[in-house]
């Protein structure tokens, strides 16, 4: 057994994600020791619009940091051998070549190119990007700015990630890790380097883009006035990093190709490890946090985005969509599908297994018997077949059977939620034990380029610093019930398909353009 000793190294881990940035103070045994964390305001300026001040992702990072540092004692700052980065995947902004950003950000949740994704969203693409087309990678998205913007990329020296800005405002490079460019889709998935082709259609060359580095490998140092303002006066390595889904299955040690880590998050995403290149339909290609190795990732963007929303707009004011224990109840006391009430997820339209930009939500079923716990229930159970009928169809398209689900995010934290999703999968469910799970994954790369374990590899080091709590089995028989309901769920989106694009129609000739909660 590996003993540590009280000098062993401790790595920075940053999370910049949607709401907020953390950073974490790790040790070789997987345990945060001190934490820090800054908002960061979501911009709507229409209806479909998601963005970010670009200068909020580095001054929310630098505090965070600081923060964590600074509680600290001296000769544990001391100890601080590495700094890792993980982000929001797929979102992007220009830049002069001082880090000016020429306009906001425009986030992964963003909507706003369903008609470039229809012109530009190709089984070729596909293939050569790994990406379905989707509303979230970059690339659409960009081609939409090239279209409707177009002076921002002609002025702009660079175009890169959330984590590419960071590295940059920490070392004064424009670098960022393969495994965090990758999400844009402007790669060859297989050679895991820029495409010309995809580069012409986001409208962007390659000299806008970063210094790629493999996820693990050193991109530079923290700039010495940046580290000392922290409270670090020695070098720091900043290591190449990954994209947050990816994070999350690093620290969660899902490392083999036969247990799949899923995330019951803002959206919902589950992914495996394989060590070969492979495309499908129902899952999109990433390039992995260990260097030469692929994520196959299942994607919903409505994960507990729709529970918030729904607690938001029908649950107990006041609460704000925080979890109500009361409407947990009510829908814990439902039967299994509520007697026939279903509910298609699509309020960001839809992911795996359909990557349709245009499709939207539904709820069918309704009787004089449903009440709110019904309807609670129905969209939670949503969420799960789909996830069920995904991670299926994952097994069947690799070959390989999935046997143990290592879970995370704020939705294992409902006993009812957890326990829907694991009969809807059918597969126990294991709990990790760290919150900040994307921010551990970043924290273990940078960990394992310390060499702390005896080598380099991820891998190893992931099994270390990996901790998990308790483990929730499935029950047979609600198993069986999902499964007939969710043949039903996985119908109504084909036969709704029609209706969905004559709504798109609809509001592209009338836009509710009333935003409310934004900017």
């Amino acid at each position: 057994m590996t003993t540590y000793s009280g000098n062993d190294p401790l790595v920075i881990a940053i999370d910049s994600s949607t709401t907020s940035t953390k950073a974490i103070i790790v040790d070789t045994k997987g345990t945060v020791l001190s934490a820090g964390k800054r908002e960061v305001p979501l911009k709507t300026p229409q209806q479909g619009f998601g963005e970010h001040d670009p200068l909020v992702w580095w001054t929310s990072t630098n505090e965070a940091i600081g923060e964590a540092v600074g509680r600290l004692h001296p000769t544990e700052r001391e100890r601080i051998a590495g700094l890792g980065i993980t982000h929001q995947r797929e979102t992007f902004a220009p830049f002069t070549e001082d880090g000016t950003p020429l306009r906001n950000g425009i986030l992964w949740l963003d909507i706003r190119a369903a008609d470039q994704i229809l012109r530009y969203g190709t089984p070729e693409i596909h293939e050569l990007s790994g990406k379905p087309a989707d509303v979230t990678p970059a690339l659409y998205k960009m081609a939409w700015v090239r279209e409707n913007e177009p002076e921002i990329f002609h002025k702009a020296d660079k175009v890169v990630t959330v984590a590419g800005y960071l590295a940059f405002r920490l070392t004064g490079q424009w670098v960022d890790s393969v495994a965090c460019a990758d999400s844009l889709g402007l790669f060859n998935i297989a050679t895991l380097d820029w495409d010309d082709r995809l580069l012409e259609i986001a409208g962007v060359t390659r000299s806008q883009m970063p210094k790629l580095f493999q996820p693990g490998e050193v991109m530079g140092s923290v700039k010495p006035d940046v580290a000392s303002a922290w409270g670090i006066e020695h070098e720091l390595p900043v290591i190449a990093g990954l994209g947050d889904g990816q994070a999350a299955g690093i620290g969660a040690a899902a490392v083999a190709p036969n247990v799949a880590y899923l995330n019951m998050g803002t959206a919902v995403n589950a992914g495996v490890t394989s060590y070969d290149y492979q495309y499908g339909q129902v899952y999109r290609t990433l390039a992995g946090g260990i260097p030469g190795s692929y994520i196959l990732e299942i994607l919903q963007s409505s994960g507990a985005f729709l529970a918030t929303w729904y607690r938001r707009a029908f649950g107990v004011e006041g609460l704000n969509g925080a979890p109500d224990p009361a409407l947990e109840k009510l829908a814990a006391e439902r039967e299994v599908g509520s007697g026939g009430l279903i509910t298609l997820p699509y309020w960001n339209a839809v992911q795996s297994p359909y990557w349709d930009p245009v499709t939207r939500g539904a709820i069918v079923g309704w009787r004089g018997t449903h009440g709110k716990g019904s309807m609670y229930r129905s969209v939670l159970e949503a969420i799960c077949m789909e996830m069920g009928r995904s991670l299926k169809a994952l097994e069947d398209a690799t070959g390989t059977e999935i046997t143990e689900v290592r879970g995370m995010g704020g939705g294992l934290r409902s006993p009812l939620w957890r326990q829907i999703m694991t009969d809807a999968i059918g597969i126990p469910i294991t709990a990790c034990k760290e919150e900040e799970i994307s921010a551990l994954g970043a924290g273990v790369l940078a960990m394992a380029s310390t060499g702390v374990y005896g080598d380099a590899s991820i891998a190893t080091a992931a099994q270390h610093m990996a901790q998990f709590t308790d483990v929730t089995e499935p029950d047979s028989e609600k198993s069986a019930i999902y499964g007939e309901l969710s043949v039903i769920q996985a119908r109504l989106y084909k036969e709704l398909d029609e209706t969905n694009k004559l709504l798109h129609a609809f509001a592209q000739k009338y836009p509710d353009v009333e935003v409310k909660g934004g900017e």
